[in-house]
């Protein structure tokens, strides 16, 4: 079991420390941040106003093993974006504990930011995650074909959401 905690200036160097390539950086945020990952760039990622930043916390152990956020906000059309989800200690990968990251975040956006709308981008060789996101509820609304280049390659994006039929 998890829980997630609002993610705070403390916490950015073990974010910095999991972010241990351009890839990987590519993988969790696109082009949010460039690599490698500043206190600076963090700054100003949690001092945006329409985003939510948790780190995720082992409930057993204590132990802080990842990180998620909420961005786009928007309270008016009751809408957000899960972003840069990341399992950062490699032990606690392929393990479940995206299934439960996501879960969480939907039940509070749902019922603590009152959304009726949650969506979210997964390059579509991501195929674990893809899985994990559909195991959740989210639904496949299109592919964004070769929308960011890393290197010498194009990635193609997914977008997926999910609805709160109660709102």
């Amino acid at each position: 079991m998890i829980k997630l905690e609002i993610f705070k200036e403390e916490d950015f160097s073990r974010l910095i420390n999991w972010v241990d390539s351009e890839e990987l950086m590519y993988i969790f945020s696109a082009e949010r941040f460039r690599y490698p990952l500043t206190h600076e760039q963090l700054t100003n990622y949690i001092n945006t106003k329409d985003r939510i930043a948790y780190k995720v916390i082992n409930k057993s152990t204590n132990e802080i093993i990842g990180h998620a956020d909420f961005s786009k906000i928007n309270k008016l059309s009751k809408n957000a974006r899960i972003c840069s989800v990341l399992i950062g200690e490699k032990e606690y990968r392929n393990k479940g504990y995206g299934t439960q990251i996501i879960n969480e975040l939907v039940n509070i956006g749902f019922n603590k930011l009152d959304l009726h709308r949650i969506d979210l981008g997964v390059y579509d060789f991501n195929k674990p995650a893809i899985k994990c996101y559909e195991k959740c509820g989210f639904k496949i609304e299109g592919l964004f074909r070769e929308n960011l280049k890393f290197e010498n390659e194009y990635w193609s994006t997914y977008n997926m959401s999910i609805l709160n039929k109660n709102k």
